[in-house]
């Protein structure tokens, strides 16, 4: 399981520094993601193509501001880990600041997929619209 969650920090760091050769090691080329809330980048993506242009939206919308801030990381025997981390970034004169956890299943040294679960909903989206 360490090596999950070596994988996960990994991809924490890939992201804040725009590494998208590093996320390409390290995302599956199926891999999947999903987006919380009501905003207008809410939603289901499918393909690390789609998944890496979600991530592109979070620095490109912000200008380069947006951060994910890796806190704790946990890990469970069926692959799946938890990042939990502070979203922060400014678009439109507005100010994100919320903790967020990530559900990610980790299979064969890849991650597959991604779900976001955000701890204010209202800041989230308020900041996406």
């Amino acid at each position: 399981m360490h090596e999950n969650a070596e994988l996960v920090r990994r991809g924490y760091e890939a992201i804040n520094k725009a590494d998208i050769e590093t996320l390409t090691e390290i995302f599956d080329e199926n891999a999947s993601w999903h987006t919380t809330g009501r905003s207008p980048i809410a939603g289901d993506y499918q393909g690390r193509d789609a998944v890496f242009g979600q991530f592109g939206r979070y620095g490109g919308d912000t200008g380069g501001t947006f951060k994910a801030e890796l806190e704790q990381v946990f890990t469970s025997d069926d692959g799946r880990v938890i990042g939990l981390h502070r979203n922060s970034g400014k678009r439109n004169g507005k100010q994100l600041d919320t903790d967020c956890c990530i559900v990610f299943e980790v299979a064969n040294g890849r991650m597959t997929s991604g779900r976001e679960h955000f701890f204010d909903h209202n800041n989230w989206d308020e900041f996406w619209s």
